[in-house]
């Protein structure tokens, strides 16, 4: 044990405390207050929290003789005291309180010897002792109350009194706890040579009553002492153990005051551990002394024997250290009377006749786990350990006793815990020497339960090396018993239970492929698929079970979200061979699935025979991509289609070609698959009505009716008539079907004619009977076709009639068109004199200013031409042109300039052939090609009003500024220009 540093120490506190008032007979202390008593009836008072002492005569100075203070009491607040004094033949008891100058005497205790007071700790206040009881020299006990501001006690009861064996009561001590509706008392008491205990529940003189009628427990212990004293440790405000100061040693226990307890039963129910402490422990081999006082701290006890205190601990009742006392040299002789403590400020106090000693106590639990550890209390040592170096000893020291008893999955819990006084190496090497393979994977599996999670290279080291010797158990197992995995055995069960939890435990730490090669090395397949699985290692996992038949467990891990969708394809022919009804039903219900990648795998399953009643899965899964899922995958509908063309019944491959997969969408095609592809396998499987399907599909008409007719000749009249924007094809259908019916009639010559012309019938007039006559043959009589030629020819003469009709009506409209031209020569217009030009806003009748307009039109008098719209609108010849061209597009402009540049050089010609003059009947009558050329500028300028046709509507696209235009310049008010790059050419009239 570390005693570099005592626990406890002596230093003098006050040499002269009596202060001349005699000399000290007793002494009590709380709250860091001692109040001290005097041979001559003085009552010292020392406040070391206030930093104030004063002295009370107790006499109030009617001292005759000797008044010694007998005892003298303090509560645990330093507020109340009592002291019993001896005044010659009489024994007076008083009260003081804290704030007090006077005593006050107790009347009712007048001749009372009070040898020990129990304070009401839990309910004492400053102002208020609360209930107190008071233990006598002739065995009675009394319950007192003071009130500071009464100036007196409440009430003095008698509570008990010993009768069988009347001694003094030395010690006594009081516990209250307050229950929920009452107040619960315990009173230890002691006597020279007993211990009572009274107990019970409601008031303090409800509880002694009871005992009138029910015997008192106690506690005998012969011997004789000269003090016997009580002692209670108090630790948070509550009594945890006690000590007996008796003549056959220091009676000891622990007080549990915490469960409901019977007030029957005396201290049955709150004393635990008791245990008596014998004085011949204290002696070094010679007469046992016994102590003269005692004092209690939480582990040790402090027991004054002659002129020294010895500290004996009470858990292994050894003697620890022994303090000396620096006496004054005129009180060398005299050696220390007692010794008290002051629970609440936690210290202890010797005294003798002159002097106060303190006694101080440092860290006293600072080796109390080598205490419990030599005693084997291991637990209580753990708990009074200090750093991880004494847990560790605490730990090695279990490890090892363990150890020594074979008990080695004990001991390697326990050497798991320790840090510092062993290395790992040292404890592993401990059970590899005597091959103890269980043990040592105990101690490692511990070890990593007690690594911080920093080790990281530790942990992986240490899992790795617990794996190994998890798979050697399993193959010890094994070899020990070759039917252990078959017939389930529970150790087996348990060890495969137990590594498959550390497996997952472990998934993070350990290293992937280290631990998959061992796996795989001890041939742990099962383990290894699992630790994959752990490790989302799916591929594994997938190959296993279909290695073992075990398709829905294999499914069932694809459909993991973690899963890569890749491994759905790679697995798919597999799977699919293995169970195809399962892997099926797993496709359609996986929603990020292309069903275009699984294509090899349903080629592979639909390759296999399969019976005529199966359900074909893969039929199943591409209908529902098809219909479903509206899938648009070429090979997809392409696989489909191939499927329904080799089923004997063609039922489902007609209404799949017949299906519109695309009328859901705008402009949506009407299939997905290869019609050519289609067309070959159909042909190859002799599927003929779905080629006639395709053929009709493809606008193949003549193929698709031919090959009708080979099948069903309803078929081919179907096929015909669906033909219906090219009346010729179509004839040429019916015919190759009429051709085909006539062909094959085997009945005879006027049936067969018959029925050609009901055939007639069905084409609804399409065919006429001079159509089908070539196909009968030449020695058909026409007496036979009689009738039918008859209403040919009757059909004919309705068609005449019909066109004579219409021949009428297009010359009598003829006729009104000429007239309406020969009106429409002959119509004029009016013009008012101050009309304006739609485009330059000057007058239209101008004489001058526009003479030179263009050579070859016809002015009248002077005046420049013009042209007037039916609308109203006037425009000069030449801003009509301008206005025109600067709107039209490039190539309607280039044409107008084109015309005008022809028409003013036929002008030119035509006026040098007339020497210059050009007279008006020749421009009036003759038809000149300048007249034509005229007429064709005419309708390039003037088939519209520019304002009120089409020509205006355009112009609200254009732009307010053209591109090759300046901002400012676009917006001048000028005479209208032509667009830039254009031609112009003067009119000369």
């Amino acid at each position: 044990m570390d005693t570099v540093k005592n626990v406890f120490s002596v230093d003098l506190l006050e040499r002269y405390a009596a202060k001349g008032h005699g000399v000290i007979t007793c002494m009590a202390a709380g709250n860091d207050v001692i109040v001290l008593g005097t041979s001559k009836g003085w009552v010292i008072r020392h406040d070391f929290g206030m930093g104030e002492s004063y002295d009370l005569d107790l006499s109030a100075g009617n001292r005759t003789g000797e008044q010694p203070v007998h005892r003298i009491f303090v509560d645990p607040g330093g507020s109340h005291c009592i002291a019993v004094v001896f005044s010659g033949g009489d024994v007076d008891t008083y009260y003081t309180h804290a704030k007090w100058s006077k005593p006050r005497i107790l009347n009712k205790l007048k001749g009372v010897v009070v040898n020990t007071v129990a304070w009401n700790r839990q309910q004492i206040t400053e102002a208020s002792t609360r209930e107190i009881i008071l233990g006598t020299d002739n065995g009675q006990l009394y319950e007192m109350a003071v009130d500071e501001k009464d100036k007196k006690e409440k009430y003095i009861n008698n509570l008990y009194e010993l009768s069988e064996l009347p001694e003094a009561f030395m010690g006594l001590q009081m516990e209250v706890a307050s229950l929920s509706n009452a107040t619960r008392y315990y009173v230890m008491a002691v006597t020279p040579t007993r211990l009572y205990s009274f107990t019970g529940i409601g008031a303090l003189d409800t509880v002694f009553a009871s005992y009138s009628d029910r015997a008192v427990h106690f506690m005998e212990l012969p011997g004789d002492i000269p003090n016997s004293e009580l002692y209670f440790f108090i630790k948070q405000r509550r009594a945890v153990h006690f000590a007996w100061l008796s003549g056959a040693g220091i009676y000891h226990g622990d007080l549990n005051f915490g469960a409901q307890h019977s007030s029957s039963n005396g201290d049955e129910n709150f004393v635990e551990n008791k245990a008596l402490l014998s004085y011949s422990k204290l002696s070094d081999g010679g007469e046992a002394v016994k102590p003269r006082s005692l004092a209690v701290s939480e582990f040790h006890y402090l027991l004054l024997i002659g002129d020294k205190v010895k500290v004996v601990n009470r858990i292994s009742e050894n003697i620890i250290e022994e303090l000396q006392f620096d006496h004054a040299s005129e009180s060398a002789s005299r050696a220390i009377i007692g010794l008290c403590g002051d629970a609440t400020a936690g210290l202890f106090y010797a005294y003798d006749q002159n002097s106060i000693f303190q006694v101080s106590v440092q860290d006293e639990g600072r080796d109390m786990w080598q205490v419990y550890l030599d005693l084997k209390e291991y637990a209580t040592a753990l708990a009074n350990c200090r750093d991880p170096f004494q847990r560790d000893q605490v730990y090695l020291v279990q490890a090892e006793a363990a150890f020594s008893t074979k008990d080695f999955f004990r001991a390697a819990s326990f050497y798991s815990k320790i840090n510092y006084l062993l290395s790992f190496e040292e404890i592993t090497l401990k059970f590899i020497s005597i091959n103890e393979q269980d043990a040592l994977r105990t101690f490692l599996l511990r070890k990593l339960d007690n690594l911080r999670k920093d080790d990281k290279c530790q942990i992986t080291m240490i899992s790795t090396w617990a794996t190994e010797l998890y798979l050697d158990k399993i193959n010890r197992l094994l070899l020990e018993d070759d039917t252990a995995s078959n017939n389930h055995s529970s150790e087996y069960n348990s060890i495969i239970q137990e590594f498959r939890a550390f497996l997952s435990d472990s998934k993070d730490v350990l290293d992937e492929v280290t631990t998959m090669t061992l796996l795989e090395s001890y041939g742990r397949v099962d383990e290894l698929v699992y630790f994959a699985n752990l490790k989302e290692h799916y591929e594994i996992v997938v190959h296993h079970y279909i290695q073992q038949g075990e398709a829905k467990k294999a499914l069932e891990v694809l459909q993991k979200p973690a899963v890569n969708v890749e491994l759905q394809y790679k697995f798919a022919p597999d799977l699919i061979m293995l169970d195809a009804y399962e892997t099926v039903e797993s496709w359609m219900i996986t929603s990020n699935l292309n069903p275009r990648r699984l294509i090899p795998a349903m080629m592979r399953y639909s390759s296999e025979p399969h019976a005529k009643n199966e359900t074909h899965e893969v039929i199943k899964y591409l209908e529902y991509c098809v219909h479903r899922l509206v899938n648009e995958d070429t090979g997809v509908h392409n696989l489909l289609l191939s499927l329904y063309a080799t089923q004997e019944d063609d039922s489902a491959l007609l209404r799949f070609l017949q299906c519109k997969f695309g009328k859901g969408r705008a402009n949506g095609p009407e299939f997905f698959y290869d019609p050519k592809y289609a067309l070959r396998l159909c042909l190859k499987e002799k599927r003929m009505r779905a080629c006639v399907h395709i053929y009709s599909m493809m606008s193949m008409h003549e193929e698709a009716v031919a090959l009708a007719l080979q099948v069903d000749p309803e078929l081919a009249m179907a096929e015909a008539d669906k033909v219906e924007d090219d009346e010729d094809l179509r004839k040429k259908l019916w015919l190759m079907v009429a051709k085909h019916v006539i062909e094959q009639e085997k009945g005879t010559k006027r049936e067969n004619i018959r029925k050609a012309i009901a055939f007639l019938k069905e084409t609804d007039g399409l065919l006429k009977i001079e159509d089908i006559l070539p196909f009968f043959p030449d020695f058909a009589l026409i007496d036979d076709f009689k009738e039918a030629i008859c209403s040919s020819l009757e059909d004919y003469n309705k068609q005449i009639e019909q066109l004579k009709q219409e021949m009428n009506e297009a010359t009598h409209g003829a006729d009104n068109i000429r007239n309406d031209i020969t009106a429409l020569a002959q119509r004029y217009a009016v013009i008012e004199s101050d009309e304006g030009c739609g485009v330059c806003r000057r007058k239209i009748l101008t004489v001058g200013g526009l003479e030179r307009v263009a050579r070859g039109y016809t002015s009248v008098g002077l005046m420049a031409p013009f042209y007037v719209f039916p609308c109203g609108h006037s425009f000069h010849a030449q801003c009509l042109i301008a206005h025109v061209t600067q709107s039209s597009n490039r190539a309607q402009a280039e044409y107008i300039l084109d015309l005008q540049k022809q028409l003013s050089l036929l002008s030119v010609e035509s006026t040098k052939d007339s020497n210059g003059m050009v007279t008006e009947e020749e421009s009036l009558t003759s038809m000149t090609p300048e007249d034509k050329l005229r007429s064709q500028l005419d309708d390039a300028i003037a088939s519209e009003c520019p304002f009120c046709g089409d020509l205006m509507i355009r112009e609200i696209s254009l732009p307010f500024i053209l591109p090759d235009e300046e901002n400012v310049s676009s917006w001048d008010i000028k005479t209208p220009q032509l667009l830039s790059g254009q031609k112009s050419l003067s009119l000369v009239i």
